[in-house]
């Protein structure tokens, strides 16, 4: 600037600094360089010889720390991301739903899902492979919170020769006794909710296999192996030929959930939850937040 201006009182207004400090770091310049870069006197400033060569050396370094600016801008923007889980076959309608209106308010985010089975149903969230991620409470979060967004009723998946095969709907109490599809022992909570253990006073299941996928259960039931306690969406994701679903009666709903840990989000999955709290319709009108223990 001082190098076009040749005057620094304007160029030290230009640069929004005072006039001494930018002569002090012409100075510092000049002697850390051996090189006098301007002639001064009363009257003027002049450029020298070497001033003068080195002035569009300096404009070129200028031109290049702008344009490093500005791609660092430009790959700030690509990677702003939010890293989304969801657990098999957890609400399909409700995370197309989500990213669908999550993209058309900002379409400088991106959304990245990911896909998670029964083995870990936490969905990313408890080894932070993932920011939020849409879940079938409980799980084994003791410090995330949640969003419930849908609630389900409870069905059995039964071999189409089962003795219960017929009926329009069944209690639980009627099915305990039959030998179950589990999902692996690293779901935990999540496995035992999906066990009915609440309603086993006690006594353990008679575990027929252990299925980490909708496929792998359904197959299994489907040979006649044992039987299954789901949601009502997954009777529609995953109906095939073998197989009955039956709905169970008196038992609590199953929710679908957008959790989180609090400490671990960055903006972008910020600006996710916030939309999702104040756009999704479920209870009264929003969605509750609550521990991802709550259930």
């Amino acid at each position: 600037m001082l190098g076009e201006e040749l005057n620094f009182r304007r160029a030290a207004e230009k640069l929004f600094i005072t006039q001494p400090a930018l002569s002090t770091a012409i100075k510092a310049l000049e002697h850390q360089t051996g090189a006098t870069l301007l002639n001064r006197n009363t009257r003027e400033v002049t450029l020298t010889e070497v001033g003068a060569a080195f002035l569009p050396l300096a404009r070129q370094a200028l031109l290049a720390v702008d344009s490093a600016v500005d791609d660092l801008v430009s790959m700030a923007r690509r990677n702003r991301r939010v890293r989304l889980g969801y657990l098999i076959g957890t609400g399909a309608d409700v995370l197309f739903r989500l990213v669908r209106h999550f993209e058309a308010v900002y379409p400088e985010i991106r959304l990245e899902p990911r896909e998670f089975d029964f083995s870990d149903p936490t969905a990313g969230l408890a080894d932070g492979t993932t920011e939020v991620a849409l879940i079938r409470p409980p799980v084994d979060l003791p410090e995330h919170r949640m969003l419930i967004l849908d609630a389900e009723n409870w069905v059995t998946c039964l071999p189409r020769d089962h003795r219960l095969a017929h009926r329009s709907e069944v209690s639980i109490t009627e099915l305990l006794d039959d030998p179950i599809v589990v999902a692996p022992g690293t779901a935990g909570r999540w496995r035992d909710y999906w066990m009915a253990t609440d309603a086993r006073a006690g006594r353990p299941p008679t575990i027929a296999a252990v299925a980490a996928t909708y496929e792998e259960e359904t197959t299994t039931i489907a040979r006649g192996l044992g039987i299954s306690f789901t949601s009502e969406s997954i009777a529609r994701l995953y109906n095939r030929q073998g197989i009955v679903y039956v709905p169970i009666v008196n038992r609590r709903h199953s929710y679908t959930a957008l959790a989180w840990h609090p400490a671990r989000i960055g903006e972008e999955a910020a600006a996710l939850i916030r939309q999702v709290r104040d756009e999704w319709s479920f209870e009264e009108g929003q969605a509750t937040e609550r521990p991802a223990t709550y259930y």
